[in-house]
């Protein structure tokens, strides 16, 4: 197949200028807003070590759609004041309205907090590692089998109230296993290069070279208050703003063809509330 100048000059300048944004064209997704609910019972063990099941059923579309039930089980202790380890397990059951299914998923959290008091003031940075498994059929060429992530969130809380405890926190997460794409897009084709000569196909799987791309694609800021009932009792209204950026891959299950590379860019609001009974 023959490319002419034009078309060989704009490869190269998406090569040379675009080394991470190969294949890719970007999709703005309009604002969207969801809600959350929450049911948690914690105990504790001993001093500093606490066991928590949660259950979780979210909205989103708007608050016209289910989206999934998050279930999730965790242990968290304090050695000491200024830190605190958590580990955890999450059976995630998303509602897929495509194929109007739930596709099951299990995911392993890991996570370490520091954390500093000044006077009324509680100050944290928690840094939370996690991989979530996939189940039944999914498309190798899309999505790795466990996807890595790394969340990084800066919280602030005041106490200086008797039963109220106001919060806020920024929160950012890096995808670390994303799918890396060898190809090019001149805003019409897809091109595969193979020693310096373009062709629009390629050998079988062309499009896909591994599962190690990383990039940021979650920002996002919450404020709330803890409405403490009693020492037992406790009450979690929040706000969630969530700042998406998604990079998605179609390509057909044979990997022969790359159908799309999207990045969609959107911001999502939740309205979240919880309960937690702690004994």
């Amino acid at each position: 197949m023959k490319i002419n100048i034009k078309t060989y000059l704009i490869i190269l300048m998406v090569c040379i200028f675009q080394t991470s944004l190969l294949a890719q064209t970007e999709e703005k997704l309009s604002p969207e807003f969801g809600g959350r609910v929450s049911f948690a019972l914690s105990k504790k063990i001993v001093r500093g070590l606490h066991v928590t099941l949660e259950e979780e059923i979210r909205f989103d579309n708007n608050f016209k759609s289910f989206n999934r039930f998050h279930t999730t089980l965790g242990v968290s202790y304090k050695p000491c004041e200024y830190v605190k380890l958590g580990l955890g397990y999450a059976f995630i059951t998303p509602y897929d309205r495509d194929d109007m299914a739930f596709k099951m998923r299990h995911r392993i959290i890991a996570d370490v907090t520091g954390i500093v008091r000044a006077g009324n003031w509680i100050f944290s940075i928690k840094e939370r590692f996690q991989t979530t498994f996939r189940t039944g059929d999914y498309n190798e060429f899309q999505n790795p089998k466990a996807a890595l992530t790394l969340k990084s969130r800066f919280t602030v809380k005041y106490k200086g109230f008797v039963k109220v405890t106001p919060y806020a926190y920024v929160e950012i997460r890096n995808y670390l296993n994303a799918p890396v794409i060898d190809a090019f897009y001149n805003g019409e084709v897809y091109f595969t290069e193979t020693d310096g000569v373009y062709t629009e196909t390629g050998k079988e799987g062309w499009f896909l070279s591994s599962f190690k791309g990383s990039y940021l694609n979650r920002v996002r800021g919450s404020i709330g208050i803890e409405w403490r009932l009693d020492k037992k009792n406790t009450l979690n209204f929040y706000f969630l703003g969530d700042y998406v950026r998604d990079k998605v891959v179609d390509a057909n299950a044979e990997g022969t063809k790359l159908k799309s590379y999207t990045f969609e860019k959107g911001f999502i609001g939740t309205i979240g509330a919880g309960y937690e009974f702690a004994f």
